[in-house]
């Protein structure tokens, strides 16, 4: 196994805007990585995650922030000198060399002694689980294996820092889970930093410590799998994140923490304080949902629209119904097993949530105050 240095090194990535010609690729992005964690920017095609990993690994160069590692100004610095190990989404391995070679190759860049890269190889080879592999040419061997190449190259001089563009887009699904699987494992072993780049969400949720979601070049949000399910920030990130039923409407009254939405289903309320007449959303997370007779009586001090049933999905453990609501967009109930209503596509039907399962929601750059969370606390 790969003898450490010292875990992995801390990141800043200070406003960092890149254009392409007119198109704004990275619109002023912040970001700060701890040492040793494992972050990975999350976004659909087009969104700058690609592109703010190749500013910190110096592909490309920023027209205006600043990259730091460890606190030392990377931004003159090129890349085969920021110390950092890479991983490309097509592995980028040489066809006319053996995987040991490939592995040795950045060594001999560095100018390592034959005998220490022979070490280093080695263990490498065992971290990626592939001792006994070394003489194999790439063509001979499988995806899966490619990539462990790949890592192994990555790793074997003990990067500080791991940079990985959407490693795993290659192989099938059985392989990337697998494959998961391993790069974690390999981060626990070797300590580096790693900043890990996909628009694979499950993925993403699989992975990190922490997800950077980024949208049309800006950062909309960066927290744990749980932060943003929970407690998503944009309608973006809700939607992104998830699934997610989304009411719109205007604010209204403010009282005690809890403000009214007036939407075309009626009044609804949430927790958190909004300006009045402000356009807003309000996003309750599918199994917070519930259906229920038009004609029953309805929980006190919930929320309460009417909507149709448009489609069921029996999903064995569970049931997943479309509904569209009184604005004319869809919505999504998720009913576990043995909780499941009789509601079938053509019937109407009443949306029930609590009050505090509902999450307030502006766009980027429309002031809100905080809400609070689901136990009464307020989110800084």
């Amino acid at each position: 196994m790969i003898a450490t240095s010292g875990g992995g090194a801390a990141i800043s990535l200070v406003r960092l805007t890149k254009r392409f010609h007119h198109h704004l690729a990275v619109d002023d992005v912040s970001l700060e990585v701890e040492p040793g964690e494992f972050i990975t920017l999350l976004g659909p095609s087009g969104s700058g995650k690609t592109t703010t990993l190749n500013l910190l690994a110096g592909f490309a160069r920023q027209d205006s922030g600043h990259v730091r590692i460890d606190s030392r100004e990377v931004d003159s610095v090129p890349p085969h000198r920021r110390d950092l190990g890479i991983v490309f989404q097509n592995y980028a391995l040489f066809p006319h060399m053996s995987a040991a070679e490939n592995v040795a190759f950045g060594l001999r860049q560095r100018r390592v002694p034959r005998a220490q890269r022979a070490e280093l190889v080695a263990a490498a080879f065992e971290t990626v689980r592939l001792s006994g592999m070394e003489n194999r040419r790439p063509t001979e061997l499988s995806g899966g294996q490619q990539q462990r190449v790949a890592l192994a190259r990555a790793i074997a001089f003990d990067p500080r820092v791991l940079l990985m563009d959407e490693p795993l887009g290659a192989l099938d699904r059985a392989l990337r889970e697998e494959m998961q699987f391993e790069i974690r494992r390999i981060h626990r072993s070797v300590g580096s930093t790693v900043v890990f780049v996909t628009h694979d969400q499950e993925e993403a949720l699989a992975l990190s410590d922490r997800i950077a979601v980024f949208d049309r070049g800006r950062l909309h949000q960066v927290g744990t799998a749980d932060d943003l399910y929970e407690r998503p920030q944009t309608p973006f990130v809700a939607r992104f994140i998830g699934e997610s039923t989304i009411v719109d409407g205007v604010g209204g009254q403010v009282a005690a923490g809890t403000c009214s939405v007036r939407t075309a289903g009626g009044e609804v309320r949430v927790r958190g304080t909004l300006s009045s007449e402000q356009s807003v959303s309000v996003m309750v997370r599918p199994e917070r949902l519930v259906l229920s007779s038009i004609d029953a009586d309805p929980q006190p001090g919930g929320n309460h629209i009417v909507v149709d049933v448009l489609d069921c999905v029996y999903l064995g453990s569970s049931r997943k119904v479309v509904v569209r609501l009184p604005d004319g967009s869809a919505g999504l109930v998720r009913e576990t097993s043995g909780r499941t209503s009789d509601f079938r596509a053509g019937d109407r039907a009443r949306l029930d949530w609590q009050v505090q399962d509902g999450v307030l929601l502006v766009e980027p750059g429309v002031a809100a105050a905080p809400t609070s969370n689901a136990h009464g606390g307020e989110e800084q």
